[in-house]
């Protein structure tokens, strides 16, 4: 795999078939933030949203989460997500690396109920804080593999 940027945007995906969470965060600052929730199919509306984020952000490495169960073996959607890296590599020309993404929804969900955000309203940014919660461990635990 050849060695990641040392600068440059990063752009995170909680890849899901019907939301798909984007973060966003810069290496070298190491800080993720929320930035979008985008629809998870049909597939080129997908792509087309990716596409104008890309164009927005101009990033340098994608950050895709990879379903894995407590016990640390894949999910069955974890050869999804690896496909949707391959796919975001081919259209974008970006490489991607996968992280593990074990309790990223559950840390997302306790971060929104801590600020103030109840369940029902969560929704609508649950995947974002879960795309954020992707990077960040991406940042903390540099240990990418390639998609």
């Amino acid at each position: 795999m050849p060695e990641s940027p040392q600068r440059g945007t990063v752009l995170a995906f909680d890849f899901g078939s019907k939301r798909i969470g984007v973060a966003v965060g810069e290496l070298e600052l190491r800080l993720a933030h929320p930035l979008a929730t985008l629809p998870g199919e049909p597939r080129e509306a997908r792509f087309l949203a990716i596409g104008e984020l890309v164009r927005e952000w101009q990033p340098v490495l994608f950050v895709v989460g990879l379903p894995r169960h407590l016990d640390g073996s894949e999910h069955a959607f974890a050869g999804r997500c690896r496909r949707f890296a391959r796919q975001l590599e081919g259209r974008f020309g970006i490489p991607a690396v996968l992280v593990d993404e074990r309790l990223s929804s559950r840390a997302a969900q306790e971060d929104l109920i801590d600020s103030g955000i109840k369940r029902g309203r969560s929704r609508a940014v649950l995947d974002q804080a879960a795309a954020r919660h992707i990077l960040q461990r991406f940042f903390d635990e540099p240990k990418p593999r390639a998609a």
